[in-house]
């Protein structure tokens, strides 16, 4: 794997009727978040749709609004590849529009990163040894998806930042308070990540990829005063983020690797931690729905 600089380019093909300059409203558009997408492109597209932000051809349709995708485009569905295509073309569709559509870094990027980078090279997991291509097969690694990841989807998923302020909103991929460890301000997390990812060491990487699958820290005793605490490094009134599905969060059922069939579809995001988090993960890989939602939100 080549080393990855912030000045790479990536190559995006985009119908040029789709990019010419409008000029945009005054002020931004609004502001709409999407959680875990996990290769689901259908149910991406249809969601999208349903929100207005993209037409029936699956061209970004929604002027000056703002998108922000919050990780985890990969493993468990079927198209992980062409949702990560779709995402890089909106992305240069909407800015020609006037508005922005852009994407968090989740702990799938991590870990495709690493299998394909990897593979089998034995890394210190804490509890032994472990390789990156195993972890990736057993969280829901597609072989398809690996077939057709090219170097422009690799570069693209190693610079993507791991959280954002938006409205005052903290928008990150997981439920964890493990961004504190990279950084006191947003772009010294972002920047101490996207270093560690061009290093290329499979340790770092895995200790990375280990601190991003942490979960939980807004939920019960504690976890209002953990949700401020990120809030008051990083800045914003609340948190918003994917991760954790939200039967899982909520504790209608107990783990990812059973009772689907007995898990109450999700209709909207969960808000808790005293009203400061915001779940947005509404479990799409167990026949959940795919959430579009536009902040700031009520609850």
């Amino acid at each position: 794997m080549p080393v990855i600089n912030r000045g790479d380019t990536v190559q995006v093909t985009v119908d040029p009727e789709a990019t010419q300059p409008v000029q945009p409203d005054e002020g931004p558009g609004p502001l709409y978040v999407v959680g875990d997408v996990h290769g689901y492109l259908d149910e991406l597209l249809a969601a999208l749709r349903e929100k207005g932000l993209i037409d029936a051809e699956g061209r970004w349709a929604a002027g000056t609004s703002r998108l922000w995708f919050l990780g985890d485009f990969t493993d468990r569905g079927p198209d992980g590849i062409g949702v990560i295509d779709l995402v890089m073309r909106l992305s240069a569709e909407a800015a020609a529009a006037g508005g922005y559509c852009k994407a968090l870094l989740g702990n799938h990027e991590l870990l495709l990163l690493g299998a394909r980078r990897f593979g089998d090279t034995p890394v210190n997991s804490g509890a032994g040894t472990a390789t990156f291509q195993a972890a990736w097969l057993l969280n829901g690694g597609q072989k398809t998806d690996m077939e057709r990841l090219q170097d422009h989807h690799l570069q693209w998923m190693a610079r993507l930042d791991a959280m954002e302020l938006a409205d005052g909103h903290l928008l990150v991929h997981s439920d964890t308070t493990a961004y504190l460890d990279y950084g006191d301000s947003i772009e010294a997390v972002n920047d101490t990540i996207r270093e560690a990812l061009t290093r290329n060491d499979p340790d770092e990487c895995w200790d990375l990829f280990r601190k991003f699958t942490k979960r939980f820290a807004f939920r019960d005793d504690g976890g209002a005063q953990a949700a401020r605490s990120l809030l008051e490094t990083y800045g914003g009134s609340r948190i918003v983020h994917g991760h954790s599905p939200i039967p899982y969060l909520r504790g209608d059922v107990g783990s990812e690797d059973g009772g689907e069939s007995s898990a109450p579809v999700v209709e909207e995001p969960h808000v808790y931690a005293d009203k400061l988090a915001i779940a947005m993960d509404g479990g799409v890989t167990m026949a959940g729905k795919l959430l579009v939602q536009q902040l700031p939100l009520d609850g």
